[in-house]
């Protein structure tokens, strides 16, 4: 998709003064905005209903099923943001790459990349690879209305693990072996994923999406050293290419305490921060000029009601100081939580943060 189809600046949009994007924008908000990672799934019964028997990628590729499993959460919980239904490796799948999402296991690659020829897998993404997705967003831009929508997709590095892996990985030994032995090739993967990567938010952005995140979910396994050399690059010119289309950017990684400044150096507007370090001090490594979002950890919603508010409490007396905060957890929601208490969990930072 060439540049020229991107507007320039902040467009005025039904979502635009919504407490989301104002946090986004670090501007005066009504109230802390709201929503999960990993809201739109397996921990409500609704969700389940309506994907029994559907395998996950064929499930992505139903713009009316996208539509009706996004919306969920919204419905039920009161977020302040929707997160389209997707899966990180659909623009792959979408290219072409023989993979598939196994129950259990994650995304399953036939054949891995782990020469210069096993690149010819990664063909351009055209709008056309992911009809479904313009299909979708513009269903659910219709119905959300004031609530604004969040496009993803995943960052080069973590799409790359996958891809050379073959699966998800523990310990990442074939893609850092990649990594040190070929760094030409390394770099080249990582610049041909960043292309289908910017290609596919754009998509998203250009349908209606009013925000975007880029999931870095691998890489909190590198030293700040290697993010810089091997990974940094490629995050940055995703974060680049959707740059002229003036809607927040959202960078999120696990285990990235070590990467926070350098994630935020890449080029997102908000950094995602997972439960291990408190948002002060994540603000502090991270510098000025960015917003924050997190950081309570998911493990603290199996306990008591009264426990879940007191650790809540902390993280927002933690962002107490911040220029903007997004709350979320510090990951995704797990497939046994209690939807309710995701629910009673929205109540309390609205409730509490109401200015």
């Amino acid at each position: 998709m060439s540049a020229n189809h991107s507007p320039a600046g902040p467009q005025p949009t039904a979502t635009y003064e919504s407490a989301f994007l104002k946090a986004c924008r670090r501007e005066p908000v009504p109230h802390t905005p709201v929503w999960f990672m990993r809201q739109a799934g397996r921990s409500l019964p609704e969700y389940l209903k309506v994907r029994e028997g559907i395998p996950m990628l064929e499930s992505c590729m139903r713009p009316e099923l996208v539509a009706e499993i996004t919306l969920q959460p919204v419905r039920r919980h009161h977020v302040d943001a929707a997160i389209y239904f997707s899966d990180i490796v659909v623009p792959l799948k979408a290219i072409g790459v023989d993979l598939d999402i196994k129950p259990g296991v994650g995304p399953v690659v036939q054949n891995p990349v782990r020469s210069r020829a096993d690149l010819a897998q990664l063909r351009d993404l055209t709008p056309e690879d992911v009809w479904y997705v313009t299909e979708a967003i513009g269903l659910l831009t219709a119905e959300l209305g004031e609530t604004p929508l969040i496009g993803f997709a995943g960052a080069p590095f973590t799409l790359a693990s996958y891809l050379v892996e073959g699966g998800p990985s523990k310990n990442h030994e074939h893609t850092k072996a990649l990594m040190y032995s070929d760094p030409q090739l390394w770099a080249d993967l990582l610049d041909r994923l960043a292309e289908i990567t910017s290609d596919f938010l754009k998509v998203q952005i250009e349908a209606g999406a009013s925000a975007v995140q880029l999931f870095d979910s691998w890489v909190g396994a590198l030293a700040p050293a290697d993010y810089r050399r091997s990974v940094m690059p490629a995050s940055s010119k995703v974060f680049d290419a959707v740059a002229s289309y003036g809607v927040p950017r959202i960078h999120f990684g696990v285990g990235t305490g070590e990467l926070l400044g350098l994630m935020g150096e890449a080029g997102a507007d908000v950094v995602g921060v997972d439960w291990r370090v408190p948002l002060d001090e994540a603000a502090r490594r991270i510098g000025p000029g960015k917003a924050l979002q997190g950081n309570l950890d998911p493990a603290v919603l199996f306990a008591s009601t009264e426990a879940v508010e007191a650790k809540t409490r902390e993280v927002l007396d933690a962002a107490a100081g911040l220029e903007g905060h997004v709350f979320n957890l510090g990951h995704g929601v797990m497939p046994s939580m209690d939807p309710d208490a995701l629910s009673r969990l929205v109540e309390y930072v609205h409730t509490q943060t109401a200015r």
